[in-house]
């Protein structure tokens, strides 16, 4: 059947060589690289239910009073948006499955290419002649970022709006600019005008969409170009040797059974495992500042950024440069970003390494950048737990200043620490090879001479 397709279309297109190089192309053998795959089926996952969702949302905050079938909400005022986001919870056929599905392909997008992310750091596959696709997946997980911010803002329950809300701080707090951003992005002050939701809702739906796949396109396609990094088996592997499994017959049926899997696993997380019950949170209000509810994971270390800021202004005579939600909310993520965008220059520089590379290192091979790595996975994970302190304060007791003044020790304690208990490690690593090395060849050179 195989043979006959690529006659067919080499008799009418002239494809076959392209054809039998795609078939023949050999990818790694390795669990670490399906994280990349992951992503890209979670993302497909999105879109096919992104498109189902879209056929009941209104993007409107014109203000409509409930009279559907959940009775706790009977009577309220609320936007249309939200009325239409419980609908879809309530009374739309396959709404509730669709909708928490969406949810959850989007914390598992995120999830998998953070997960690859530290793969490709550890291992240094961002090195020469890769830097361009590294940069590429830095700002696909950039747009994933705000993708995800602004899907779950479009149903204006309590936690949207109160989101939205802090993302409106943070962006009036940018020094010079942020008056103007914020007046570009929202329409005057918040919540802004009734163009800002569908606005909103075109980037959702649309733009970010679109720049994901071309982001996407662009990262698949170079890594195709100059083909996986691998790890060295075996001393006779080298740079220039591709080991691996060829598209055709060997890995296409893995990867198609991937795909199955992540989308089988995500209905199942959609229809068995609640997430975000708007239902719960009720309607935006300007004057409803809380509840129990939790923004989604990947924007827990920017919420922990803000809370572990100390509350002060930067001011010179009496004008306000610089206001407290910069630091916690604009400055951190920028400077965590702008590491890892910069982290490939800087690792070239410190080491002098201008060499091609396709075999990865493990991690205890380059012990250095193992403990920078360490240290920076340290520093914003601290952070990430920093802002779950007023729900450990509700469930465990402990003091919310308590639990802040700890964390801001531990944000400039921790990160040094782990470094350098990493990079001990790896040297301790390295040291036991060498010793099991020694031991083999002297029990090697010792059956030899008895022999």
């Amino acid at each position: 059947m195989i043979r006959r397709a690529v006659r067919f279309l080499d008799r009418r297109a002239g494809a076959a060589p392209f054809v039998r190089k795609t078939l023949r192309y050999v990818f790694p053998d390795h669990w670490s690289f399906l994280l990349g795959e992951v992503a890209l089926y979670a993302f497909v996952v999105l879109v096919g239910t992104g498109i189902y969702l879209t056929l009941f949302y209104q993007d409107s905050t014109e203000k409509v009073t409930y009279h559907g079938p959940y009775e706790p909400l009977r009577g309220q005022e609320m936007t249309e948006a939200y009325r239409s986001v419980l609908n879809l919870s309530t009374t739309v056929k396959a709404g509730l499955l669709m909708r928490q599905t969406h949810h959850w392909a989007a914390n598992v997008f995120i999830a998998a290419i953070v997960l690859h992310l530290l793969r490709i750091f550890f291992t240094g596959a961002y090195r020469k002649p890769r830097e361009l696709t590294y940069w590429l997946g830095l700002t696909m997980l950039l747009v994933a970022l705000l993708e995800g911010y602004l899907g779950y803002s479009l149903a204006d329950d309590l936690l949207s709006g109160m989101g939205l809300a802090i993302g409106y701080s943070v962006a009036l707090s940018i020094p010079f600019l942020g008056a103007n951003l914020a007046a570009l992005i929202w329409g005057g002050p918040f919540p802004g005008t009734h163009d800002f939701f569908a606005r909103m809702y075109v980037a959702h739906v649309f733009l970010i969409p679109a720049a994901i796949a071309v982001l996407l396109t662009a990262h698949l396609a170079l890594v195709a170009l100059r083909h996986h990094t691998q790890f060295a088996r075996g001393a006779r592997q080298t740079e220039r040797k591709l080991v691996g499994l060829p598209m055709y017959p060997a890995y296409a049926p893995r990867s198609l059974g991937l795909l199955c899997a992540v989308a089988g696993v995500l209905f199942l997380l959609g229809g068995l495992a609640q997430i975000n019950p708007i239902w719960l949170w009720g309607p935006y209000h300007t004057y409803s500042s809380t509840n129990g509810a939790q923004p989604d994971w990947y924007l827990g270390w920017l919420i922990g950024g803000l809370r572990l800021v100390p509350s002060f202004d930067v001011v010179i005579d009496g004008y306000t440069l610089v206001p407290n939600p910069f630091w916690g909310g604009a400055a951190f993520p920028l400077a965590v970003f702008l590491f890892l965008f910069l982290w490939p220059w800087l690792e070239r520089r410190l080491t002098r390494d201008t060499a091609y590379h396709n075999l990865l290192d493990r991690p205890r091979d380059a012990p250095g950048r193992t403990a920078v790595g360490i240290a920076l996975l340290t520093w914003v994970f601290v952070v990430f737990v920093a802002g779950s302190a007023d729900r450990v304060d509700v469930l465990l007791g402990l003091g919310y200043q308590t639990q802040t003044w700890v964390y801001r020790v531990l944000v400039f304690a921790a990160p040094p620490a782990a470094g350098l208990v990493a990079y001990r490690i790896c040297g301790e690593l390295r040291a036991g090879e060498r010793v099991e090395r020694a031991r083999t060849r002297a029990e090697r050179e010792a059956r030899e001479a008895a022999g």
